[in-house]
């Protein structure tokens, strides 16, 4: 895996741990798993032996250890869940927003029923970790302004998809809005509401949906291209967390898993976890696909057909040389209904069957920071 730091990344992190927790003590001037020491800085073999793990439960030095601290920095920017009920003071003077982190979250066992949340909470409580040290080292911050890019046969989705972008935090950004089928009038009030740079095209309502998602993508001012579609719920780090997983993984295109699914009909939301998270991958959620504009370019952008657009554009990236990369998919959530209102036409049957998390109405991750 090539990555563009020297900090361990969240890469191979295992959803459901295999094992229970495991301490962390500091011995003989270093940090032991087991009686197994790590590396200073750890390495990414390191970590990969602690990936099976619930979490670690830190037994910290008494006294000040500034390598102390640099190695638990370390295994949080790899998203290893990380716990202690309450840190020495010198820790939370050294890094405050560590130390309240790994104090804020107990490990739970996971008790396998549909509406369980143990293992959910472990991940949310990663992200908040890795998001925090990999910013802290330097990873994934002064990020690059992005283009998002919608096509929409729908004017009543406008303004809840714009809302969406408009709560982003961290990342500059321009919209383009692509209407295929209606005219701008119907869609005046929420792009007067909308607070960043945004341009609204008129798209042939005959055009198939990739080539109306290019008609958007060439009018990009920005380096950076991002698909967001219409109906869709986005937490407000989505940007954000695409940025830094393209850093810190090297990829020339991110996106996220499909994990959570609202099907409007039933009023339940589940989640499937079949496809891995922080993985190398061919394949990733259409509504979250993030690339450079270069690549974007030389793969043909995307493919232009009525469905299917996203993953034509994943093989022609992937055949132009580029790298695909899956990060988690915590901050973003699927709807689903019936009928003809969507390109792709599974039934609702299909997602209660691969689903590993059930709930009534509409409960998505903690990231998502619904209102």
């Amino acid at each position: 895996m090539t990555v563009t730091t020297g900090m361990c990344s969240p890469y191979g992190f295992t959803r459901s741990p295999a094992e229970e927790t495991a301490t962390l003590s500091w011995s003989d001037g270093r940090w032991e798993v087991g009686g197994r020491p790590l590396a200073v800085p750890p390495q990414a073999a390191d970590v990969a032996a602690l990936r099976p793990l619930r979490g670690l439960v830190l037994e910290w030095p008494e006294r000040p250890v500034a390598e102390a601290l640099d190695v638990v920095a370390g295994l949080a920017a790899a998203g290893v869940p990380l716990t202690c009920q309450d840190p020495p003071g010198w820790v939370r003077d050294a890094d405050p927003a560590l130390a309240a982190l790994i104090a804020a979250w107990t490990p739970e066992a996971d008790d396998g029923r549909p509406d369980s949340v143990a293992d959910l909470r472990r991940e949310e409580h990663s992200v908040r970790l890795r998001r925090h040290a990999l910013r802290s080292g330097g990873v994934g911050t002064g990020l690059a302004p992005v283009t998002v890019v919608m096509a929409t046969r729908r004017p009543h989705y406008v303004g809840h998809a714009l809302r969406q972008l408009a709560r982003q935090r961290g990342v500059g950004l321009e919209a383009i809005v692509a209407l295929h089928g209606f005219p701008a009038a119907r869609i005046r009030e929420a792009v007067a509401e909308f607070p960043h740079p945004i341009t609204v095209v008129e798209a042939d309502p005959d055009a198939p949906l990739g080539a109306v998602l290019n008609t958007a993508a060439a009018r990009a001012s920005t380096g950076i291209i991002a698909k967001w579609d219409d109906d869709d719920w986005y937490g407000p780090e989505h940007l954000a967390d695409l940025l830094l997983a393209m850093a810190y993984s090297g990829a020339e295109l991110v996106g996220t898993a499909p994990e959570f699914f609202y099907l409007q009909p039933l009023h339940a939301t589940i989640r499937r976890v079949d496809y891995s998270s922080e993985v190398w991958a061919d394949h990733v959620a259409g509504g979250t696909i993030l690339l450079g504009r270069e690549i974007f370019e030389q793969a043909g952008g995307f493919g232009p057909l009525g469905r299917g657009e996203d993953a034509h554009l994943l093989r022609a990236v992937e055949a132009a040389g580029g790298r695909v990369y899956r990060t988690h998919g915590l901050g973003y959530v699927l709807r689903r209904s019936v009928g003809a209102d969507h390109t792709w036409n599974l039934p609702l049957a299909h997602f209660l069957r691969v689903a590993a998390n059930q709930w009534r109405g509409f409960r998505p991750s903690v990231m998502l920071e619904a209102p």
